[in-house]
């Protein structure tokens, strides 16, 4: 029989998830068994998830699908309805082992789905691999406090909860016995880690114990941050840590005060500027990343220019864009609506923005000698996390090395180099 199979949909989180529900499926003997581990940021990433669970029956006729993830912790009717679900399990239920051997009785519950808003502790889940040598994602921290009127993620992941840093160490450093160069610390609001802990440690205390109990790890890297959160901490450790990569991804959302405020961002535009100006004087090397909406409720043109002109007076390199849709139970899908076309002609500017940005610094990158964590025999990230792609490619038994190599050019998207010795 087939091995469990798994499908990640949305976050860096997730991936984390998927690889603890696999090996708790594998442990339970769920052969023939489809897991979908579901996102709920928008409307349409809802849609795809019951898109593709009918084309998992009609490929995978006899398998046993069991949704989960924020889409079914947020819309459990919606997914029990559903012909071709065989179970949906929530996210507070989906990280025990217990539920995945309580899926293999005959009596089992079809709707696994309890108050998620109840939970006050995250465990940590010790895995050792990814099925991918190159990198290794950790959870450190869940859920969130903060209710962004857009946002419909707390409803679905909880109270923010943060894994002891303790156990954080032990978890990386098995992952780096394995054999991992490069471990990404992943969480909903990364940057609250540690609030509800003892002494509440902080994100930068955490990432400094990291790098100090786990000496042998050359690469440590934060997935996306709360700018506004960033304490001293961090921005020391972002200054002298090397092993802390100099790229950080932070959730601006809009480059509008107003539009901000109706947002219930804890941020104003210049704090970003000012945060974006800071961490450059810190580490001249960093790139910065960024998740921008377009066409937030009442955002006039002369708004969506300031969210436009951010990304230069950011310098954002990476832009995640996201055309705005309403989320039913979040108090901005009741303002009022900027019309749909309108919406998804901003998003294409701030894409077109975001490309001419990256393309703009992979020039820069011009004849630099980098080191490459290889993702396959013939493409690697360097440490600002830009895509190169190598002239000759490498034997497989060297993907998860980190190696040297010479931009020679790039395409827009990526940067074209060669192998060096180090």
């Amino acid at each position: 029989m087939p091995a469990p199979e798994i499908i990640t949909l949305g976050c860096r989180l997730n991936a984390f998830e998927s690889e603890v529900m696999r090996r708790h499926a594998e442990t339970a003997g769920l052969d023939d068994c489809v897991i979908l581990n579901t996102c709920a940021v928008t409307a349409e990433a809802v849609r795809q998830a019951t898109q593709l669970i009918r084309r998992l029956r009609r490929e995978r006729p006899t398998a046993r699908i069991v949704v989960t993830g924020c889409a079914a912790q947020i819309e459990p009717e919606r997914f029990a309805e559903m012909e071709g679900v065989d179970h949906v399990v929530g996210n507070g239920d989906k990280m025990q082992a217990a539920t995945w051997l309580g899926l293999t009785a005959a009596d089992c519950e079809r709707v696994q789905v309890n108050d998620i808003g109840r939970l006050t502790e995250t465990a940590a889940h010790m895995i050792d691999g990814f099925g991918s040598r190159a990198r290794a994602y950790v959870e450190v921290q869940n859920g969130c406090d903060h209710r962004c009127t857009f946002c419909i993620i707390p409803m679905g992941r909880g109270p923010s909860r943060s894994v002891p840093a303790g156990d954080v160490v032990a978890g990386i450093r098995r992952l780096v016995d394995k054999g991992y160069n490069e471990v990404v610390l992943t969480g909903v609001d990364l940057t609250s880690y540690g609030h509800d802990l003892p002494g509440k440690p902080g994100l930068g205390r955490l990432v400094r114990q990291i790098l100090k109990h786990v000496p042998d790890l050359p690469r440590l890297r934060l997935s996306s941050i709360d700018q506004i959160e960033a304490d001293k901490h961090l921005l020391d450790a972002v200054a002298e840590e090397p092993r802390l990569m100099p790229h950080l991804h932070l959730s601006l959302q809009a480059g509008d005060d107003m539009i901000l405020k109706r947002m219930k961002r804890r941020h104003l535009r210049d704090d970003a500027i000012r945060f974006c100006e800071n961490v450059r004087r810190l580490r001249p090397d960093v790139v910065f990343g960024a998740d921008l909406i377009a066409g937030f409720p009442t955002e006039t043109g002369e708004m969506f220019d300031r969210s436009l002109e951010i990304v230069e007076e950011c310098g954002l390199t990476y832009l995640h864009v996201f055309p705005y849709s309403p989320r039913k139970g979040t108090p901005a899908a009741r303002m009022p609506q900027v019309p749909k076309a309108i919406v998804k002609a901003r998003a294409a500017r701030l894409r077109e923005a975001g490309e001419a940005s990256l393309g703009r610094y992979l020039a820069s990158q011009a004849g630099a000698e980098v080191d490459v964590l290889l993702e396959r025999s013939d493409l690697g990230r360097t440490p600002q996390f830009a895509e190169i792609e190598m002239r000759s490619p490498l034997d497989e038994r060297h993907v998860g090395a980190i190696v040297r190599a010479r931009v020679e050019s790039h395409d827009a998207k990526r940067l074209k180099g060669a192998f060096v010795a180090k």
